[in-house]
């Protein structure tokens, strides 16, 4: 792993982040919270995961390859869940979830 690719890794990892964030805040404010249950905690799951993937990575643990397959699993169900919805929060936190993962499973590799 190349110091650029790892810290391209943390990037994307604090981006899904906080898009997860974003989308899990908005979407306690949508009227119909039943429909979003699963994107609800899909978002606080995959938000958690990828905190922990970007702090781990920054002290440079000998466990990247396997938080980095576990981020691109979060990443990638997160991603499908949002990918349902036609609210602008849920497609912008897809779009970051399949780019983290995307990256993630390259540095899992």
């Amino acid at each position: 792993m190349t110091s650029n690719s790892m810290q391209e890794c943390i990037d994307a990892c604090l981006e899904c982040m906080n898009a997860c964030n974003r989308c899990y805040v908005a979407s306690l404010k949508e009227y119909d919270l039943a429909m979003l249950r699963d994107c609800i905690r899909l978002d606080r799951e995959c938000a958690e995961i990828c905190s922990f993937a970007a702090e781990a990575l920054s002290r440079g643990t000998q466990f990247a390859a396997e938080i980095c397959e576990l981020c691109a699993k979060a990443c990638e169900a997160c991603a499908e869940e949002c990918g349902k919805h036609e609210h602008e929060h849920c497609k912008q936190c897809a779009e970051a979830c399949r780019r983290c993962a995307d990256i993630c499973r390259h540095m899992a590799a």
